[in-house]
């Protein structure tokens, strides 16, 4: 019998950071209470429409990240192809994270033939782009 689990990440603002990660995983359907229906906005969630992944739940939690994450998040983008081609499909979906407000100030990191861009979203939550 396999274990179904959820990723929860600690927010200030658990909306925002929810349409971020919905907008960065593209597969994930944003859920919970519209914000203006209890005034609060105290969680979000994404749901996996398929069942098959993890559903993320954001909450409101009143203190700011201060260390690095214990756990991150890979997202796997590169996909097949050559080196070029795999580090062409990262660098782009950097730009585009980065237009939804993710920042890269760890950068690039090539090593043994891998390549793949350390980043940061909106709240300083670590990831990478491999």
């Amino acid at each position: 019998m396999g274990v179904r689990f959820s990723l929860t990440m600690d927010a200030a603002d658990p909306v925002a950071l929810a349409r971020f990660w919905a907008a960065a995983l593209g597969d994930r359907q944003l859920g919970g209470p519209d914000p203006g229906e209890d005034g609060t906005g105290e969680w979000a969630t994404l749901d996996d429409p398929s069942g098959q992944g993890p559903n993320v739940f954001f909450q409101r939690v009143p203190e700011g990240k201060v260390a690095k994450n214990r756990l991150h998040l890979d997202l796997d983008v590169a996909g097949d192809g050559t080196f070029e081609e795999k580090r062409s499909r990262i660098d782009a979906e950097r730009d585009r994270l980065k237009a939804l407000g993710a920042s890269d100030h760890r950068g690039v990191h090539a090593e043994g033939g891998s390549y793949w861009i350390r980043m940061n979203d909106p709240e300083g939550n670590e990831f990478c782009l491999v």
